[in-house]
């Protein structure tokens, strides 16, 4: 017995749209990210890129529980000496909400130039305007 492996041309990938509205963040970001690397589909291999395209919309009415908005800290480092950078959940959910969706789900895919890969795959908006319509995305439900 074989193992079955996909070739390049025998994946095929299909457009999704999720809708971010009262969505918990964090599981919204796993079930995106295992359709990014390819996990709802039989023919799966880890080290492949195998997935699907994710239009996440609406991530401005993203939810959270506990006290994630004030407690959770995000951290970014200029490179300069003193310029570290620190900005709360609530913070970045008012500046850049698409930055917490495309944060989260990245964490959740593999390191390395396959994460890098599979992470071109998400476009993430604020509103509920996309621009790509043109590829006819289907509804996802999780």
């Amino acid at each position: 017995m074989k193992t079955y492996i996909p070739s390049a041309a025998a994946i095929e990938r299909k457009w999704y749209v999720v809708d971010a509205t009262d969505k918990t963040l964090g599981r919204l970001a796993s079930e995106v990210a295992n359709v990014l690397r390819g996990k709802n589909k039989p023919i799966y291999t880890p080290f492949l890129d195998c997935g699907d395209y994710v239009i996440v919309i609406n991530a401005s009415k993203i939810k959270v529980t506990g006290k994630k908005m004030t407690d959770k800290i995000y951290f970014k480092h200029t490179g300069w000496i003193g310029n570290a950078k620190y900005a709360t959940l609530r913070e970045m959910l008012e500046k850049k909400p698409c930055k917490v969706i495309e944060h989260a789900v990245k964490g959740m895919l593999p390191g390395g130039s396959l994460g890098d890969q599979m992470g071109k795959k998400l476009y993430v908006y604020e509103g509920a305007e996309y621009k790509q319509v043109a590829q006819k995305p289907e509804k996802l439900e999780f």
